[in-house]
């Protein structure tokens, strides 16, 4: 709360009108008014006499206990109820590209690899993110942006997209419908060529904006390194754009045993770890921990800065029993009037 002091003000100030009330109930007019009845005692023995006073006293306890919650709201709204939370500016100041690879050898490992994804964004707060898919072109499904919302919307349509089995006898029209519009964009028919990963990693590292500005720049790169075709840059090559950007480049490799998945392995760890960036299989359950905390430790070494506190304003906590305790204590006192 902002102003805490409040509180206790406002009840002191509740619980003196209900003491002057209750001091002053003996002088008005009504009482004055008063007329004694002989031989009325024999009233209070009466099953209904009881049964209303019990009504009575049960409808003055409820009133009671709802003008008291009408209190007791009414003095932390007044004290304004605010969350506080501690944020560094680094934390607007990271930008993360996910690079994924949607050739044919990795559409039936892409589910798990998006899901890593899906975790990653998980530990994010307020870093911007970009996806970004290729075979032998590439395309943007979503440029960078803080809108975890939209974020996850997209991981979890490219999770059930690519959530296809390639091998299978049957196709469900609709499943096959969904995957083709997701890659739409990263095949050219010009050329027999596939999984071109130097030249989607080089996609990906253009895929950064505000050059002028102090950020950190980490692309999360997914891919068996498995080239069909020839690319215009080589992995190294790519590899090294990225670097002369600024860029951490981190690899996430999944395979399905192709021939030549050992050299592909090989390289694509070679030039991870050269670069300086973590090399995970993507199904290494320390993937996700290892990048993030990579990436954060290289934030804070970049700007070291100080944590400032936000403040939000959250009046919905006591709003709404402010609001209940008013409805029941008119209801009661119109009840016990009538």
């Amino acid at each position: 709360m902002v102003t805490p002091w409040l509180v206790p003000l406002v009840l002191a100030a509740v619980a003196a009108a209900a003491l002057a009330g209750w001091l002053a109930r003996g002088r008005g007019p009504r009482d004055r008014a008063v007329r004694w009845v002989a031989n009325s005692a024999y009233v209070r023995a009466l099953t209904s006499y009881r049964h209303r006073l019990r009504v009575l006293r049960a409808g003055l306890a409820l009133g009671a206990a709802a003008l008291a919650l009408v209190a007791v709201a009414t003095a932390a709204l007044t004290a304004r109820p605010v969350d506080k939370d501690m944020r560094s500016d680094s934390l607007a100041s990271r930008d993360i590209v996910l690079c994924l690879d949607v050739s044919g050898s990795m559409i039936e490992l892409d589910s798990e690899v998006v899901a890593t994804f899906s975790r990653m964004v998980g530990s994010f707060r307020g870093e911007r993110i970009a996806l970004s898919i290729w075979n032998n072109t590439s395309r943007t499904v979503f440029p960078l942006t803080d809108d975890y919302g939209l974020v996850r919307q997209e991981l979890d349509e490219a999770a059930k997209a690519l959530d296809f089995k390639l091998d299978s006898w049957v196709y469900d029209p609709a499943r096959l419908a969904r995957l083709e519009r997701f890659l739409t964009g990263t095949v050219s028919l010009k050329g027999d060529a596939s999984s071109l990963v130097g030249d989607g990693l080089a996609t990906c590292a253009l895929a950064f904006d505000a050059a002028d500005t102090h950020r950190s720049r980490s692309i999360i790169l997914a891919t068996d390194n498995l080239v069909l075709g020839t690319p215009i840059y080589t992995l190294p090559e790519a590899a090294r754009l990225a670097a002369d950007k600024g860029i951490t480049v981190h690899g996430l490799y999944a395979s399905q045993s192709d021939a030549g998945s050992s050299r592909a392995r090989a390289e694509m760890e070679r030039v991870i770890t050269d670069g300086g960036g973590r090399f995970y299989q993507a199904d290494d359950p320390a993937a996700v921990d290892g990048i993030i905390a990579d990436i954060e430790a290289q934030q804070a070494v970049a700007l070291d800065p100080a944590p400032e506190p936000v403040i939000t304003d959250r009046p919905d906590r006591w709003y709404g029993w402010l609001v209940a305790a008013l409805a029941v204590l008119l209801v009661t006192m119109w009840r016990l009037r009538a």
